[in-house]
């Protein structure tokens, strides 16, 4: 089995694991398909796809799923980061603020490129009985629209405590 895991990517591994995450905890993320585009300890790419299931009345991307990949890409980073630690520490989003700038009318490219951030904030709720929080960025963009505009900017506070 771990031969396996050594010649499929990585960010395949990471698509399958969100998957495999969303069906069993949070089955909304597993409706709306996320998939991992690049995935490293400081960048990772989240992309989910203009369909039907998350499409509003207007055919951009309903926010509902704008916030949902949001929350995945800075999510994700953390959760490897975490992993990597061997610590059991509890991640949760205490706050998120969007500034929507332009519709959404293709996939959605999400990008968070605090991974330098986040391990430090995983080190410091390793050596804290003390939740601790820090802000992450996160762009939203459609390339096959507007390149590299960002159609959205989202801001989440990252809270993490040791268990």
């Amino acid at each position: 089995m771990k031969r396996l895991f050594k010649i499929i990517p990585e960010n395949v591994q990471a698509t399958l694991l969100l998957r495999y995450f969303g069906f069993f905890k949070i089955p909304l993320l597993f409706f709306v398909k996320p998939c991992v585009v690049e995935i490293s300890d400081n960048r990772v790419v989240v992309k989910i796809p203009l369909r039907r299931r998350t499409r509003n009345h207007l055919r951009s991307m309903y926010f509902g799923a704008l916030a949902m990949g949001a929350d995945c890409a800075a999510g994700l980073i953390a959760m490897r980061l975490i992993q990597k630690s061997s610590h059991n520490i509890s991640l949760v989003f205490k706050s998120m603020a969007a500034e929507f700038l332009k519709r959404a009318e293709g996939d959605v490219y999400f990008a968070c490129e605090q991974g330098s951030q986040i391990a430090h904030l995983v080190a410091a709720a390793i050596d804290s009985t003390d939740r601790v929080e820090t802000l992450v960025h996160v762009t939203a963009k459609v390339p096959d629209k507007f390149g590299e505009e960002p159609v959205a900017r989202f801001s989440l506070v990252l809270s993490l405590k040791k268990k």
